[in-house]
């Protein structure tokens, strides 16, 4: 009996080391602007399927757009979209597309440490952009003291803090910033790693918050969860209606409206400062980006399969870590796209 049990024994060990060399390990990296709602999703769809595991690096966009075009990575990840030379770059290398699904929507919040302001700022355009171009270099500075009547504001320097590697985030900001202020337009432009006319640099949303947290009397921009989270106040944004909105699920909603009935076919769009008066005007949907074509079937037919539970079940995940789920518009469109990858 006890050699019978242990020849069993030695049977579970054996199918133990072949189910681990049958489990399938996914790689991706890029933006951290969705990394909570990434980070969860692949833990939820390992747990439904325990044979796929999805490893992602949260190394902001710009990374994540190199490593999928070198192939280091199974998928990249961005909050902006690949422009035609990034796309036909991607093409000459490896002879096929690259598609872009976008996942769920998040804002991009302007975020302070101030010691004498408890209560939420509101911010003009014009009062970001003479920020973030050095021209508004006071806290008490009438382009920020008309729009909070109350607020105690000190006469303290402002200390700009900005994403030092080129990020997706940062491109949301700045594109931004390039609709709404004709100087910042000509001067800095929309960009992932623009040259910035002042500041302090941080890594990742994870690194501008702690600069901010540890920095008295400065502000930056970080997607809404790391805000959240992190327990730092951020302001209300003046929209293109003229109205004042807190950054919120519903804000976002309301800009995405819009474009999910105009979505183009290839889903790059932009929504930063869209109209409508319930919008917030600095948001913006996050991609994922797949290879049209895959060598690898096992690898190609677990991302589908993933893309159909995230655009589905996984979508149920979203508003709890604050991110805005996609419009069902835009979701009926991507399910059909997800037959393009071969």
């Amino acid at each position: 009996m006890k050699r019978i049990a242990g020849m069993l024994l030695v049977v579970l060990a054996v199918a133990g080391v072949l189910w681990a060399d049958g489990a399938l390990s996914i790689n991706g990296a890029g933006a951290t602007f969705p990394y909570p709602m990434y980070s969860k999703w692949f833990d939820e769809y390992h747990k439904k399927n325990a044979n796929i595991a999805i490893n992602y690096q949260s190394i902001g966009s710009g990374g994540g757009i190199k490593q999928v075009t070198e192939g280091t990575v199974d998928f990249g990840a961005s909050d902006v979209t690949m422009n035609d030379e990034q796309l036909k770059a991607y093409q000459d290398k490896h002879g096929t597309g690259i598609l872009h699904f976008p996942t769920v929507l998040g804002a991009v919040v302007p975020t302070y440490n101030i010691a004498s302001v408890e209560a939420s700022l509101n911010f003009t355009p014009e009062a970001l952009a003479g920020i973030f171009l050095g021209k508004i270099t006071k806290w008490n500075d009438p382009a920020i003291a008309d729009a909070n009547k109350g607020a105690k504001l000190p006469a303290e320097d402002i200390v700009v803090v900005h994403r030092a590697e080129a990020s997706g985030t940062t491109f949301i900001w700045t594109d931004y910033l390039s609709k709404v202020s004709e100087e910042w337009k000509n001067t800095v432009g929309a960009g992932p790693a623009p040259k910035w006319p002042v500041g302090l640099g941080g890594k990742g949303n994870e690194g501008v918050t702690g600069t901010i947290k540890n920095t008295p009397n400065s502000i930056g921009y970080v997607e809404l969860i790391y805000a959240e989270s992190n327990k730092i106040p951020y302001g209300s944004v003046k929209n293109a209606s003229g109205v004042f909105v807190k950054p919120s699920l519903s804000a976002v909603s309301a800009a995405a409206a819009g474009a999910a009935k105009a979505m183009p076919d290839d889903f790059r769009v932009s929504i930063t400062n869209a109209p409508g008066k319930d919008s917030y005007p600095i948001s913006s949907f996050t991609w994922l980006l797949i290879p049209q074509k895959f060598s690898d079937a096992a690898k190609r037919d677990a991302i589908k399969g993933f893309l159909k539970w995230a655009l589905a079940d996984g979508q149920n995940y979203a508003e709890t870590l604050s991110y805005a789920k996609l419009p069902k518009e835009v979701v009926a469109k991507e399910v059909k796209a997800i037959n393009k990858i071969e």
